[in-house]
């Protein structure tokens, strides 16, 4: 029979008959972890009943992965897969928006195949003196990015500044599983809270602004129409896993201008010369779209160029 898995610890797993419905405990056979096999969150497997328990047999194809490169031992570690969306969830308020974390989410989502969302929380706080909601919108127009406001503590809160809400969000999860992810403290587990109808375990901001972590496992949620798949939050993410030389392929909205340069070696900084982006006319209002995107690229760029990818195998 077919399931999917909606908990892992370990061997141990939960899965859902997708047949019934039902919910029940499995093991993982030894001899498939033996293979190299892993069995996540998200995967679609094949299972059997043995003397009363529940056995997985095969882990199916999978669509796509979440994962990381552990580079001194050169493996992938995979933490979950079969992801529709991977919804971006960043405060307007405390903590303070940052622009680089929600870029470096990014980065991931092209890395991984997983369409991104954005998910603009706390709008109940938001003040426009302190953060212009409509250009961090449009910093991603060139990657059709979906974006939206919501108040995850206020089901009534509509739009005000971009086109969708919580209304539109939900009609763009219905039928999809998703994973949410987000910078500790933005409302990450609130926003599923609201969305879903369910009570994870939540801290308070503290009164420095930066988050308690709050959520200790992985796991699926079904809600009927959706399905989302809830992770720990996190206070900074680290891209050092990533191949400096590939990291442009992560960023495909600056691509195309990237190899007009006139070396192919440019490192599209203020003193390259023949860069195409300085070319690009400052009077058009997308030019500070591009820059700010470059802006990120070389940020990221320059920080994991700092041990170069092979030596991190000898650290």
């Amino acid at each position: 029979m077919k399931a999917q898995v909606v908990r892992s610890h370990q061997r141990e797993f939960h899965v859902k008959i997708l047949e019934s419905g039902e919910i029940v405990a499995a093991k993982a056979l030894g001899n498939l972890l033996k293979k190299g096999e892993t069995v996540v969150v998200g995967d679609f497997v094949t299972l059997k009943e043995v003397g009363g328990h529940f056995e997985i047999h095969g882990v199916d194809k999978r669509e796509n992965e979440i994962f990381r490169i552990i580079v001194r031992e050169q493996k992938k570690k995979v933490t979950a897969a079969n992801c529709d969306a991977l919804v971006i969830v960043s405060s307007v308020s405390k903590p303070a928006f940052k622009r680089g974390i929600l870029d470096r989410f990014l980065v991931r989502a092209y890395q991984w195949g997983v369409q991104p969302v954005i998910v603009f929380n706390k709008m109940d706080e938001y003040d426009e003196n302190v953060m212009d909601i409509e250009f961090e919108a449009s910093r991603f127009k060139f990657l059709e990015i979906d974006c939206f406001e919501i108040s995850a503590i206020d089901k009534n809160y509509k739009p005000k500044y971009l086109k969708k809400g919580r209304k539109e969000l939900e009609q763009l999860l219905g039928g999809n599983t998703a994973l949410f992810l987000g910078q500790s403290g933005v409302g990450k587990s609130k926003a599923i809270n609201s969305l879903a109808g369910v009570d994870l375990k939540t801290k308070t901001v503290g009164k420095g602004g930066k988050g308690a972590h709050s959520t200790t496992w992985s796991e699926i949620i079904d809600v009927g129409p959706f399905s989302l798949i809830d992770s720990p939050g996190i206070r900074s993410f680290s891209l050092e896993d990533i191949d400096a030389d590939e990291l442009l392929s992560c960023f495909p909205d600056i691509v195309d201008i990237a190899v007009t340069c006139q070396f192919k070696n440019c490192k599209h900084g203020e003193k390259s010369k023949g860069c195409a982006f300085k070319e690009l006319d400052p009077k058009d209002p997308d030019t500070k779209v591009i820059l700010s995107r470059l802006e990120s690229y070389l940020k990221i760029h320059e920080e994991i160029s700092e041990k170069a990818h092979w030596e991190k195998n000898l650290s």
